[in-house]
């Protein structure tokens, strides 16, 4: 614990921890893949090379002072700048790092790969798999059910869809049967919906693709049920962490739901009328590309927020940012941690990272006692409310 009673922030200097291996093995996979992915000319090679050096054996650089977001660079500085990339804080140096790969790849700069999605190809991919056509081929089926079965169904699907994150991917084991939750608070989500007279609901993306696509057919079973009658959708203003979505990704998703017969069409179709009308509002903040936690919202975001009646965070780096990045005994209440946050607030995510909290002692003692690295293998996966 630190002096005020905070857990210690994670690094990743410790050899074989989760971290370190972000660093040092799943790292060099990405560059190799974004290197491959397109025809980049040899000063962008070379720049991915650089980063990836600098990021293993060398100190932190500061974006160029022309860089267009150089000063809110400066103001998200903790002063981690000139140290050691594994020991400053995990999620301060994995943040940087993806917009330090956007500077190296040219993204923000005049020029012909300005504004070209690094990770375009392989979120592009996702989308075209016979995965997702069963996915969506499904929803004929889960239309035919019972109310309290379809909202299961559709939140677990939005859950689970969290495992297609692509970076997570990129070192994880081929993904094997979903398990149990280690927590479910399910029930109290649907209750505070159930029992308020016009739910808004804002929905924290995480993942484009399959996940992005289970997310916007609960989006579109809340509204069609009456569950919520309006949805803010928070989507990252770039490319960001390998597969998270833009706007751009949720216009792509959306049209193939779209291009699905059944009733995966006739769904796409209300979500596209529901964007045109206002009563989905797809909205964007340099925030969600920061390297602080949300304790750290800025006035702006935080009162957006503030008038949700629920707030739902998807995926694993926004639980991360919701609880900080630290290495919290796991039976810490959920609630306790969160109490800052300006809105009722649920996570959903399966679990990929070190960070764990508002679990039972007889919970982690069955998890412990597997012997398995169950709070990082993504097998696990956790809703946890805080109304």
């Amino acid at each position: 614990m630190t002096s005020d009673g905070a857990a210690a922030a994670i690094v990743s200097d410790q050899p074989g921890s989760f971290a370190w291996g972000v660093w040092n093995k799943r790292h060099p996979i990405l560059i190799k893949q974004i290197r491959d992915a397109y025809p980049y000319p040899p000063e962008i090679q070379q720049a991915l090379e650089a980063l990836l050096e600098e990021t293993i054996s060398g100190d932190i650089q500061r974006l160029p002072p022309d860089a267009h977001d150089y000063a809110l660079w400066q103001e998200w500085d903790r002063g981690w700048y000139g140290g050691s990339w594994l020991s400053a804080p995990f999620l301060w140096a994995e943040s940087y790092f993806y917009r330090r790969l956007l500077e190296a790849v040219g993204y923000f700069r005049p020029g012909p790969w300005h504004g070209v999605d690094l990770f375009g190809p392989a979120k592009h991919a996702e989308l075209a798999t016979p995965v997702v056509a069963s996915e969506l081929a499904a929803l004929d089926e889960v239309a035919r059910m019972p109310l309290a079965s379809q909202r299961r169904a559709l939140l677990e699907a939005a859950l689970w869809g969290n495992r297609a994150d692509l970076g997570f991917r990129i070192t994880a084991s081929p993904e094997g049967p979903a398990t149990e939750l280690v927590a479910d608070d399910s029930a109290r989500i649907w209750s505070l919906l159930d029992a308020s007279p016009a739910p808004t609901v804002h929905l924290i993306t995480d993942n484009a693709g399959r996940e992005l696509l289970a997310d916007l057919i609960l989006v579109d079973h809340l509204l069609t049920t009456g569950a919520a009658t309006r949805v803010v959708l928070h989507v990252k203003p770039q490319p960001y962490y390998v597969s998270d979505a833009t706007g751009s990704d949720a216009v792509a998703v959306l049209r193939r739901i779209i291009a699905a017969p059944g009733t995966a069409a006739a769904t796409g179709h209300r979500l596209w009328t529901a964007l045109t009308d206002g009563t989905i509002t797809l909205r964007t903040h340099a925030f969600w590309c920061a390297p602080l936690s949300f304790r750290h919202l800025p006035p702006d975001l935080a009162a957006d927020l503030s008038q949700a009646t629920l707030t739902v965070l998807k995926g694993d780096l926004n639980y991360r940012r919701l609880i900080g990045d630290r290495a919290w005994p796991p039976t810490t209440p959920f609630a306790e941690l969160t109490a800052y946050f300006p809105s009722p607030v649920a996570a959903l995510r399966t679990l990929k990272s070190d960070v764990a909290v508002g679990l039972t002692p007889e919970t982690v003692a069955k998890l412990d006692a597997t012997g398995g690295a169950w709070r990082t293998s993504g097998e696990h996966a956790l809703i946890q409310m805080r109304p």
